[in-house]
């Protein structure tokens, strides 16, 4: 906060909300100050929101008519400037809070802020990352009994089916996002969702699935083949593969993450394969399943960050858990991609998921 040059704000992102509290309902905001966090919610949640009051020493808000109202009313409570998230704050809700906080005589601006709490979140501590190595070990154990099922002769969707089957069985409260099942030509497409396609002998298959377990999120794809594999599958799997451990291996503290990202692509590049790969080599891992770090090649800059802007660290740093996941896609003959949980360790990195990467099923 003191580096985007604030002493007060106020968080409306629900996994920013999660991770100050520990509250895990569907709406609530919260309000840092310099001597209490104040956790806003309204009556559905009044009993959970008093015992985390009390638990974990915070100053407990309930709204009575609406949340906005409310906001103005703690907001005006000090004569702070009040930092606001740009990125999850809407236009309509900053303007109106602004002209509220206005017409009731408050003259401290809203001041927009990025990534002040995403800057903490980066580095789990030790329990977020218990929690996220047994996830891992869970989801791990799902795609093996799912990829053992695995035959011609079923659809993409029955298989999805399955998947979020296990993942319920397994402990995980829900998918961490719509379960990825891209059969034969299908699996050329990145983000192909489970379709009613009937599966056949020959067919590569991407198996990309997540779960959220405590609140937190794990993710892992893994490609094979119905039956025995031609030449060119062997050769495009296996250079997926090569690219990831050349990824992992490259997985250190201190290694920026443009570097993780060029190891995957030199490989695929001596494949033939660099222009196949459309995606970033991994993300961020955490209460979502798309957070910093992003692990893609360097970004440009081409304009200065906007004032109240945490700049997240480029590089990796012990306590940062991501996926990598590079990928190959060749449009109307198939695709590659092949994903694992990575934690970043004092002296390189701990895999989070286990499951074979084999190439040929039933």
């Amino acid at each position: 906060m003191a580096q985007a040059g604030v002493t007060r704000l106020l968080v409306t992102a629900m996994p920013n909300v999660a991770w100050l509290t520990g509250f895990d309902g569907s709406s609530a905001c919260a309000i840092i100050e310099p001597d209490r966090v104040t956790l806003v919610t309204d009556r559905r949640y009044a009993d959970a929101a008093e015992v985390l009051a009390a638990d974990g020493g915070l100053t407990l808000a309930m709204v009575e008519q609406t949340y906005d109202e409310t906001l103005a009313v703690l907001i005006r409570a000090g004569d702070e400037p009040m930092g606001v998230e740009a990125g999850h704050l809407t236009v309509q809700r900053q303007r109106w809070l602004a002209a509220t906080l206005a017409a009731g005589g408050w003259r401290p601006a809203l001041v927009p802020t990025l990534d002040v709490i995403e800057a903490g979140r980066l580095v789990k501590d030790a329990w977020e990352i218990e929690r996220l190595r047994e996830a891992g070990r869970l989801i791990s154990a799902v795609a093996v009994g799912v990829l053992a099922d695995l035959a011609p002769g079923q659809r993409e969707q029955e298989v999805a089916q399955a998947v979020e089957a296990g993942l319920r069985r397994a402990g995980f409260t829900r998918p961490a996002f719509d379960t990825i099942v891209a059969s034969g030509p299908r699996s050329a497409l990145p983000h192909g969702r489970a379709s009613d396609r009937l599966m056949v002998a020959g067919d590569l298959v991407v198996l990309d699935f997540g779960g959220v377990y405590g609140g937190y999120c794990v993710d892992l794809t893994r490609t094979v083949v119905l039956g025995p594999p031609t030449d060119e599958v062997v050769r495009v799997h296996g250079a997926v593969a090569e690219a990831q451990q050349a990824a992992i291996a490259a997985v250190a503290p201190g290694v920026a993450v443009g570097a993780v990202d060029q190891a995957a692509r030199a490989v695929l590049d001596r494949h033939g394969l660099a222009d196949r790969f459309v995606h970033g080599t991994g993300h961020g891992l955490g209460l979502e399943v798309h957070e910093a770090p992003r692990v893609g090649p360097a970004r440009p800059a081409t304009y200065p960050p906007m004032s109240g802007t945490v700049v997240l660290p480029d590089v990796l740093v012990a306590g940062m858990v991501v996926t990598i996941e590079p990928g190959a896609y060749l449009p109307g003959w198939g695709g590659v991609r092949i994903e694992d949980d990575l934690l970043v360790t004092a002296t390189g990195a701990e895999r989070l998921t286990r499951v074979p990467v084999m190439l040929s099923v039933a």
